[in-house]
């Protein structure tokens, strides 16, 4: 039988993360396409892609409820099938700005595919042996997809147009649909202790962890999102642009090998508490120089610092709730950012600029830092608690 720690169901788990996540890769090439062939304006562009984010926040949060209740295999090539014929449909509409509400639309119903299958997923790898160190080799894995996936595809849709983009994630999200139905592992049965917990409610701890998230998550998205149209705007040019899309490729390789490495070298909290700054700080950078290697650097760095920090909190949220439950709940958490993110950055660059995208990053590490020192203290308390039943 294939479970979450045999060769067979982490090769699984692995892929199902690597296109579930793909917006984590996709999303500035995604806005640039809408952008440039659709011609969308940039709030139009930002919706639709918020939308494939909304649907997979309403998809996770119906998901992790269920999550030990419901079929996994069947859920996840299910969630995965529906995406893909999703894509498939939007990639059928004309590259106009008159496509926008059916391409909007096949958005919303591929997201809460991916949301699905994306829940079911993170609450099996948050029932592995290891969650942390699992969900660092399958971070790494994404960033081996990234440099792969942003070495080619650009030049295809700069020839072909972004509804080649669509018949891309059409292909990818058919094709683990049908490994998952075949080879989805089956979780472990839950012991009495886990049943018992599963019956009460997330800690406060971890329901804090949860805004953490959303706030990484929604700067990544924000800024992320219009990234290629940064440094088009700032006359780097399109093929400097693109190199710099694969040295972040390149750099993503890293951040879930360092993070499973150093597992047990580096607190958890204090990785919580830094990232967001870092994030800030590069964004700040990113979105203001007037210089291209400023913006290089940051581009380069920006994804991996969310892949870093989100597996120490991962890690950290499955200790604080072994049932599954939270972990299952992971695309919720980030979808919630991601999907006020892009729509979010649209407004502010109409209004502010792109330099008004690092003000806001800034104000959302400031809220990831005040909840990091909530969660420290009810972790405290927690410990407190039990020395005291002891």
């Amino acid at each position: 039988m294939s479970t979450p720690d045999t060769p067979a169901g982490r090769a699984v788990l692995t892929l199902a993360h690597v296109i579930g996540m793909i917006d984590m890769v996709a999303l500035p090439l995604w806005v640039g396409a809408l952008m440039q062939h659709h011609r969308f304006h940039p709030a139009q562009a930002g919706l639709t892609v918020t939308l494939f984010m909304l649907g997979a926040l309403i998809a996770s949060v119906v998901s992790a409820r269920l999550f030990n209740r419901v079929a996994h295999r069947l859920a996840t090539s299910g969630g995965f099938g529906l995406a893909a014929a999703s894509f498939a449909l939007a990639s059928y509409w004309p590259m106009a700005p008159e496509s926008f509400a059916a391409v909007a639309l096949c958005h919303a119903s591929a997201g809460f595919g991916v949301g699905t299958a994306l829940s079911f997923t993170h609450g099996c790898i948050g029932r592995s042996a290891n969650p942390h160190r699992m969900f660092g080799l399958v971070n790494a894995a994404m960033g081996l997809f990234a440099l792969l996936f942003l070495g080619v595809v650009p030049g295809w849709i700069a020839s072909e147009g972004s509804t080649f983009l669509f018949e891309i994630f059409a292909a990818l999200m058919a094709f683990v649909a049908l490994v998952s139905f075949v080879a989805f592992p089956k979780v472990p049965r839950a012991d009495a202790a886990t049943a018992h917990e599963s019956s009460t409610q997330v800690p406060a701890a971890a329901r804090l962890l949860i805004g953490v998230v959303i706030c990484l998550t929604l700067t990544q998205a924000m800024v992320f999102s219009f990234m290629e149209r940064i440094g088009i705007a700032h006359g780097f040019g399109a093929e400097k642009v693109h190199g710099v899309l694969i040295v972040m490729g390149l750099v993503n390789l890293l951040p879930g090998l360092l993070a499973a490495w150093w597992q047990r070298r580096i607190s958890s909290v204090a990785v919580g508490a830094a990232g967001p700054m870092v994030q800030a700080a590069l964004a700040l950078a990113l979105s203001n120089s007037a210089t291209f290697w400023p913006y290089a650097v940051a581009s380069s760095l920006f994804v991996s610092v969310v892949i870093f920090t989100h597996t120490f909190l991962f890690g950290l949220m499955n200790r604080l709730d072994s049932t599954g439950r939270a972990a299952a709940a992971t695309p919720a958490m980030t979808m919630a950012g991601s999907c006020i993110g892009p729509a979010l950055g649209g407004v502010v660059v109409q209004t502010a600029g792109y330099a008004g995208l690092g003000a806001v990053a800034c104000a959302m590490a400031l809220l990831a830092v005040a909840l990091m020192s909530q969660v420290r203290s009810q972790m405290r308390h927690r410990a407190t608690l039990a020395g005291a039943q002891a």
